[in-house]
C-alpha cells in the first residue's frame, strides 16, 4: 500500500511582519509635517509702573478707532462694517497722511470685547496690517515703479518713513 504524502498548507512567512511595520512607521513619522502654531509676530513694549507712565494726548484726526465686540460686529469711527471692509475704510485714511511728518501719521486703535473670538480679533488684525502694506505697495509704486518687497533696501527704509506701521492694540475693558 502506497502511503500518500501530505501536502503542506500554504501559509504567509510573518517572521518579517514586524521589521515592515515598524519601517513603514518611521517612514510615516519622517514624512509627515506636522503643524506647529508660532504665534503672533508682535512686538510688545516693555513694562513701564503706572507711576512712570506718561500720558500723551492724541489729536482725535490721528486715530482710527477699530471696535469689535463679541459677536463679531465691528464699529469704525461710529461706523458699522463687517471685517473685511475695515481694509477698504482704513487705507484711505493712511494714504491721506502719507506726506505728513511722523507725528502726525494715522495710529489704528484694535480695541475689542474680552469675550471676542480670537479668530475675529486675528481677522481684524490683519486687514489693518494688509491696509498698511496696499498703502506700502502703492506709495513705492507711485515712487519707484515696483512693489514694496522689490525695492532695495534703503529704499524700503524711504517708504516704511513714510508709511510706518502704527497699531495700539487697546486693552479690554472690565465688564462688572
Amino acid at each position: 500500500m502506497i502511503k500518500k504524502k501530505k501536502l503542506q498548507e500554504a501559509s504567509i512567512p510573518t517572521s518579517s511582519m514586524a521589521d515592515i511595520a515598524f519601517l513603514l512607521l518611521l517612514f510615516f513619522l519622517v514624512a509627515t509635517v506636522i503643524d506647529v502654531d508660532t504665534g503672533l509676530g508682535l512686538t510688545l513694549p516693555e513694562y513701564v509702573p503706572p507711576e512712570e507712565q506718561v500720558t500723551v494726548k492724541v489729536d482725535p484726526e490721528r486715530m482710527a478707532a477699530v471696535l469689535v465686540n463679541e459677536q463679531g460686529d465691528v464699529l469704525i469711527d461710529g461706523e458699522i462694517v463687517s471685517i473685511f471692509q475695515i481694509k477698504e475704510k482704513i487705507k484711505p485714511r493712511i494714504m491721506s497722511k502719507v506726506d505728513l511728518p511722523f507725528n502726525k501719521k494715522l495710529i489704528v486703535s484694535l480695541k475689542t470685547d474680552r469675550k471676542t473670538v480670537y479668530n475675529q480679533y486675528i481677522a481684524a488684525l490683519d486687514q489693518i496690517k494688509l491696509a498698511f502694506f496696499e498703502t506700502r505697495d502703492a506709495v513705492s509704486e507711485s515712487e519707484f515703479g515696483k512693489k514694496f518687497k522689490n525695492l532695495s533696501q534703503e529704499q524700503q527704509e524711504l517708504i516704511k518713513d513714510k508709511v510706518p506701521i502704527i497699531i495700539s492694540l487697546a486693552e479690554p475693558e472690565l465688564i462688572k
